[in-house]
This record gives structure tokens, sequence and C-alpha cells, in this order.
């Protein structure tokens, strides 16, 4: 029997539709409903937890622009900006 790894969720990330041409760490994970608040997303960046673009992100406000992939907890988004549509 063939053994598979299972698929690498940044292979295929969700898109997370913003209005804005940039939007900060720490609001994308509020909007894509990963974390609760700021300080559960303060908690997740600074323990090295999120990394954007394949590299950990310890700026709970880094901007991030249309096409950067963000990876937390096996979960992937894409950023789509409506300005780049």
């Amino acid at each position: 029997m063939e053994h598979h790894a299972p698929a690498n969720p940044t292979d295929h990330p969700a898109p997370l539709q913003i209005r804005d041409e940039s939007i900060k760490l720490g609001q994308a994970l509020k909007l894509a409903n990963l974390v609760e608040d700021g300080a559960d997303a303060r908690a997740v960046i600074d323990a090295g937890l999120v990394h954007v673009n394949g590299t950990p992100q310890m700026r709970r406000g880094h901007q991030l622009r249309h096409g950067d992939v963000v990876d937390y907890s096996g979960e992937a988004f894409k950023i789509v900006s409506a300005l780049q549509q």
C-alpha cells in the first residue's frame, strides 16, 4: 500500500479577500477567523507560529499585500486585494 504525505495547505491556500491594497498580519488572522482577537494574534505571532511566504513573521503590524501567503497551524490563506482584480 502506497503512503502519501498529506497535502501541504500552502499548495492551495484559500483566498482572503481584502478591500484595500494591504492589511496588517494581525488583522488578517482575525479576518480569516484563525484567532479571536488582537491578543491572540500577538501571542501566536510572538511565538513564531505564523509564516508569511514561507518565512516566520514576528511582527503583528507586518503589511500583507496581494499574493502574500500566510500559514498558521496548518491553515493557509492567500491575500487577494479587490484593487488588484
